[in-house]
């Protein structure tokens, strides 16, 4: 059973996400385990439960602190080895299919879900092994990004969806974007559906998805031919 951990000041914003669909499917079978963990409750401050402060040097915002980290991500390393700390960032290696194929294959993982201003430095310099970025955009926090990453991880482990076919034949698996797909009615508003999809000539479906995996793909994302 593969194992995730993470560590967010905003728990409930994963909670949905996790508990619904395929995730929610996932765990009832016994393919993954998800634990939350609010990173208030490693905060050193008893009272307000802070894990942020103000930046040296004195600019703009606030820096989650490296203390409630490195206490959370030890626990978790006291009762466990884990393949990888992943860190949510807007500067970390573009996450795609193959991240995600890959991640599907580890056993444990932890993912720190970024907020504020950012985390302090030397987090990523001693704590982590991987940052993981899902576009050049900033986002409040680093919430959604763990749940996308955790969704589209678990989707690809073998018995997640009734159809593994289904998920083999997505789009970027291959490397291209998928082909159109259609379903009944045949015909609608005078919009029909392609004769070939129709034919059940299974050789001639093939090599038109493909056709159309590969024009669309240069069409709309020409930068994955290259």
């Amino acid at each position: 059973m593969m194992r995730i951990d993470i560590l967010t000041v905003l728990p409930e914003m994963i909670e949905g996400a996790i508990n619904s669909s395929i995730l929610k499917r996932a765990q009832q079978k016994g393919l993954v385990e998800f634990r939350l963990h609010n990173l208030r409750d490693y905060s050193t401050d008893t009272r307000h439960h802070r894990v942020d402060d103000y930046p040296f040097g004195g600019e703009a915002g606030m820096v989650m602190q490296i203390e409630p980290i490195d206490r959370a991500i030890s626990e978790l390393k006291s009762q466990r080895d884990y393949d990888e700390v992943i860190f949510t960032s807007p500067d970390g290696e573009q996450f795609t299919q193959a991240t995600a194929n890959e991640l599907s294959l580890k056993q444990n993982i932890i993912i720190l879900c970024g907020h504020y201003k950012g985390v302090d430095y030397r987090v990523r310099e001693h704590l982590i092994t991987r940052e993981i970025s899902i576009g050049d955009f900033v986002l409040t926090g680093g919430e959604l990004v763990a749940a996308m990453i955790a969704d589209a991880v678990v989707r690809v482990i073998p018995g997640a969806i009734g159809d593994e076919q289904s998920a083999l034949s997505d789009s970027f698996q291959d490397g291209l974007l998928a082909p159109p797909v259609y379903t009944r009615p045949a015909e609608y508003k005078g919009w029909r559906v392609p004769d070939v999809l129709l034919s059940g000539h299974e050789r001639n479906i093939a090599e038109w998805r493909m056709e159309q995996s590969l024009e669309r793909t240069k069409r709309l994302r020409p930068d994955l031919l290259k």
